[in-house]
């Protein structure tokens, strides 16, 4: 049912699925994360792809009326204000389910950022799981996935690929995409 729907949503708003859906466990990284019908497209992508997809959404998205839908849907609250354990709370999660299939925007807001957040190549890293670029491109209304990779430990590289993949990714709200570089880079460039 849930095939039929996703693909009908999708189709009625004219959208097309391309690329070859995850079907093991890896972490999506959702891109560009402009619109919050962003989250909307992604899940009728795994609906009509037949995967069940984890994400992690502010604590208040959890709160009635639409708690039950948040978490009936795959969502997992995150505080953003708790100290910082979250990695290791995900690759502890990646342990338990080794098919958890689960989404992170890696610009962590649809607002305009300068970095892109590293938790979900972290996760991917610490986890022994592969990352899978996710896209929305509203120039061509296409979604769905690009490359697999397996994090090298070269995050200049790693992230290259990323940079290349995303290069003509328009997004919903195409002014809202930031620059895709990791803080970490910076840090690499500047010692």
């Amino acid at each position: 049912m849930k095939r039929f729907l996703g693909k009908a949503l999708l189709r009625l708003a004219g959208w097309r699925v391309v690329g070859e859906s995850p079907t093991v466990g890896c972490v999506v990284v959702c891109a560009p994360h402009t619109s919050n019908v962003d989250y909307l497209l992604m899940l009728m992508v795994s609906w009509q792809c037949g995967f069940t997809l984890s994400w992690l959404g502010k604590t208040e998205l959890f709160k009635p009326p639409l708690g039950w839908f948040m978490r009936a849907t795959g969502g997992i609250a995150v505080d953003r204000k708790a100290s910082n354990g979250l990695v290791g709370q995900l690759v502890a999660e990646f342990k338990r389910d080794p098919q958890l299939i689960l989404a992170i925007p890696a610009e962590g807001t649809r607002s305009r950022t300068d970095h892109w957040k590293s938790g979900f190549y972290r996760i991917a890293e610490q986890a022994g799981v592969p990352y899978v670029l996710a896209f929305i491109d509203s120039s061509t209304k296409t979604t769905g996935f690009g490359p697999f990779v397996e994090p090298s430990g070269n995050l200049t590289a790693d992230m290259d690929i990323a940079r290349a993949f995303y290069a003509d990714k328009v997004g919903l709200k195409p002014e809202n995409f930031g620059e895709i570089r990791l803080r970490e880079e910076d840090a690499d460039t500047d010692a």
